[in-house]
């Protein structure tokens, strides 16, 4: 980054959990002995920021890399496309943000000598977003607006709804397996559990419609991640633990949404004596409320002006089913934050790609916006 006049400083970040409200938990994969930190370059100046692009350094797992066309961490290049675990999610964005800053040193090296932009790179948001917040609250990295460079396919996406991260752990009596025929499995209790909150999310989904995504029937999806039970295969288990990923309404808060589960699922165990003792429920990375930003605000109006006028056309503007770090800024910072990035495929899926044009059009678009924010009439109207 110092070729194209930012430099760069590393933010500490703490390993273990965060002593704030708004901060998700630190799941167990992310406890670690070594140091960690996340990375801001900025424009030369002593200044406060006027613009942030924010991307993320972590990704997923890829769980069976034998069905990977191409070895998942590897970076592959096919037909038009880098394929490779986190080339779409979000690596991409950080090839956006620098070919676009890179194209503006080129052609308006002195752009940035009145009002400073600055660039983060941060961790864990993917399983907590404690990465960003903690870049806010600890280290003041701030603008009056944020682009998250997150593959959005060169369209704005403008919010998403909530996430629960939970571990539900599923017990009973033990057994041999002689006698599994008459007995209860906690994996058949559990995937039970798993269809009730499914019908749950459907219920949901049907008395609190997204109002930001009307086409969408079930707009609050409960994923199961993770199943882990038993220690013989001649013996019925006596628990399993299940990982749960739940979305819910952007009018509720992570409190409001961890009561309603929780009472879904003391409801199931009540009719289950066989159930002894009750599921224990226990957060385990986010608890993101939801988000969205007006899609009227200065910061999408004039993104789609940048896109129009690279493009000729007017890029899509959408909400998803997700989160990402926009809702830090926009819940905890009040301060707009949008996403807009590259064409990636197959996100958190085998043969995750990027296309490869998708980065320069999305690059194009993107350093068009940050001309009309540093010029010196620029700025959010």
């Amino acid at each position: 980054m110092s070729d194209i006049g930012l430099a760069v400083t590393r933010l500490p970040f703490p390993n273990g959990q965060l002593d704030d409200v708004r901060a998700g938990v630190s799941p167990a994969s992310c406890d670690v002995t070594a140091d960690r930190f996340q990375v801001l370059a900025a424009t030369e100046g002593a200044g406060p920021l006027h613009l942030l692009l924010n991307g993320h350094m972590d990704v997923v797992p890829a769980e069976t890399p034998e069905m990977w066309t191409s070895p998942p961490f590897e970076a592959a290049r096919r037909d038009g496309r880098l394929h490779g675990r986190g080339a779409a999610d979000m690596k991409c964005g950080f090839a956006v943000g620098a070919l676009a800053l890179r194209g503006l040193h080129d052609v308006a090296p002195d752009l940035f000598a009145d009002r400073r932009l600055g660039f983060l790179a941060a961790i864990e948001e993917e399983c907590t977003g404690n990465g960003t917040f903690l870049s806010v609250r600890d280290h003041g990295v701030i603008a009056p607006e944020v682009v998250v460079l997150e593959p959005t396919g060169q369209g704005l996406l403008v919010g998403g709804v909530g996430i629960l991260w939970l571990e539900v752990t599923v017990t009973t009596e033990a057994g041999h397996a002689h006698g599994a025929g008459g007995r209860a499995n906690v994996v058949d209790l559990g995937m039970q559990l798993f269809e009730t909150l499914k019908a749950w999310a459907a219920e949901t989904s049907r008395t609190h419609p997204d109002a930001a995504r009307p086409e969408t029937a079930h707009p609050y999806a409960v994923n199961l991640g993770k199943v882990r039970s038993g220690d013989w295969t001649s013996t019925v288990p006596s628990s399993a633990v299940f990982n749960l990923r739940v979305a819910f309404p952007r009018g509720w808060t992570p409190d409001d949404a961890e009561a309603r589960v929780r009472d879904v699922i003391a409801g199931f165990a009540a009719a289950r004596p066989e159930l002894r003792p009750a599921p224990d429920v226990r957060l385990t990375g986010f608890r993101a409320p939801g988000y969205l930003l007006d899609r009227d605000a200065p910061l999408a109006r004039d993104l789609s002006a940048a896109h129009r006028a690279a493009h000729g056309a007017d890029p899509e503007v959408f909400a998803m089913g997700s989160t990402t770090d926009a809702r830090t800024y926009l819940e905890f910072f009040d301060t707009p934050a949008i996403c807009f990035g590259a064409t990636g495929h197959d996100m958190h899926g085998t043969d995750e790609s990027v296309e490869l044009q998708s980065i320069v059009d999305a690059a194009r678009t993107l350093a068009r916006f940050i001309l009309m924010r540093f010029e010196r009439t620029g700025g959010p109207a």
